[in-house]
């Protein structure tokens, strides 16, 4: 059985108290991010009230944990989206665009009913070491 290794950074929203994920897993090569909501680090609310402004915070904080585990945007192979909107898509998109390069990871985008703190747009990652 692989072996698997905690990726934990102050760079990036600790978990939710008392939650039980981490951050990021990794394990046989690749590493695992818990989806990522538009706060900040130590902060409780959400950063910026549009969908690209809530986009940027989410890539900053998927950039966060990706270095701390040895990896990086573009090692990305297959992101997850959850929008609280599917209107929203478009502005989710234009960001994502710009951070993601020219070869984009592949993609699953979905609306979902709520997310939680109230946000606009969450993003879970899988990368290469």
């Amino acid at each position: 059985m692989a072996e698997k290794s905690v990726v934990r950074t102050d760079s990036a929203p600790a978990p939710f108290q008392g939650a039980p994920y981490s951050q990021g897993i990794r394990a046989a090569g690749l590493v695992f991010v818990s989806g990522q909501l538009a706060l900040k680090p130590g902060d409780k609310e959400l950063s910026g009230g549009s969908i690209e402004e809530q986009t940027e915070q989410v890539f900053a904080n998927l950039r966060a944990i990706l270095a701390e585990a040895g990896s990086g945007l573009d090692r990305l192979v297959k992101t997850t989206v959850f929008l609280q909107n599917l209107d929203d898509f478009q502005g989710m998109n234009s960001v994502y665009a710009t951070h993601v390069g020219d070869a984009p990871p592949a993609r699953s985008t979905v609306e979902v009913a709520r997310l939680p703190s109230g946000a606009l747009v969450e993003i879970e990652a899988i990368a290469l070491l």
